[in-house]
């Protein structure tokens, strides 16, 4: 099998994942289930009565949160944690965001990275970015930021030179303190109400953020 053979089964595929998805996430605009996303005491009901389907059912909506951004993850992770506690719902919740961002990168390294290479060449200067373990710690970083959408970065990270093994192990590495938040506060929500839980995760996302602007401003400066 030639290069070019390779190249045509590697699209194809992309086009094939990206054709499932959007039938799914048109399936679920039209039949009124996006509602559900989106309410976190809508969707504890209706994983309650599933019994031990359930934690199934929260890995793979937490998949398809990742893979179709319109589609909020935190409600989901909040029930997870609020039905299983934080332990196991952390469990479910990082399964299913690592599956979502493993399909995610795939979609854009199959349909994306061979015309980037292409077009600019197999060295894209991104300055410190250009090197695989200067992406492994920014994606890593990302992850810790509740407001930066999961999403783009597993899409954006398909396009780079990072390899499927360093992208799992960064992503892995930086959604196992933010699942194990998520279901801890949905464990906890039977004192607190959804609201105050969301301007939590903000506060946290903000201090977060603040040591990774610090490194950012002094490699700049330096």
């Amino acid at each position: 099998m030639n290069a070019l053979q390779r190249n045509s089964i590697k699209v194809f595929l992309g086009f094939v994942l990206i054709v499932l998805f959007s039938l799914l996430y048109a399936y679920i605009e039209i039949s009124g289930l996006s509602k559900y996303f989106t309410d976190a005491k809508s969707l504890q009901s209706i994983i309650l009565q599933l019994g031990y389907l359930g934690p199934v059912v929260i890995i793979l909506f937490m998949t398809g949160a990742v893979v179709m951004s319109p589609i909020p993850s935190a409600p989901i992770a909040i029930t997870s944690g609020f039905i299983y506690g934080h332990s196991w719902g952390a469990l479910y919740v990082l399964i299913g965001a690592e599956l979502g961002a493993i399909i995610a990168f795939s979609m854009a390294r199959l349909l994306g990275y061979e015309a980037m290479q292409s077009k600019f060449g197999k060295q894209i200067n991104i300055g410190w970015l250009n090197s695989s373990r200067h992406l492994m710690l920014t994606i890593g970083a990302s992850r810790l930021i509740p407001f930066i959408s999961f999403d783009v970065i597993s899409y954006a990270a398909g396009l780079t030179k990072i390899g499927y093994m360093q992208f799992s192990i960064a992503t892995l590495v930086g959604i196992i303190p933010a699942s194990f938040i998520l279901a801890h506060l949905g464990s906890e929500m039977v004192e607190n109400d959804l609201n105050t839980i969301m301007i939590t995760i903000l506060l946290l996302g903000l201090l977060t953020l603040i040591p990774v602007i610090l490194g950012f401003l002094k490699h700049k400066k330096l």
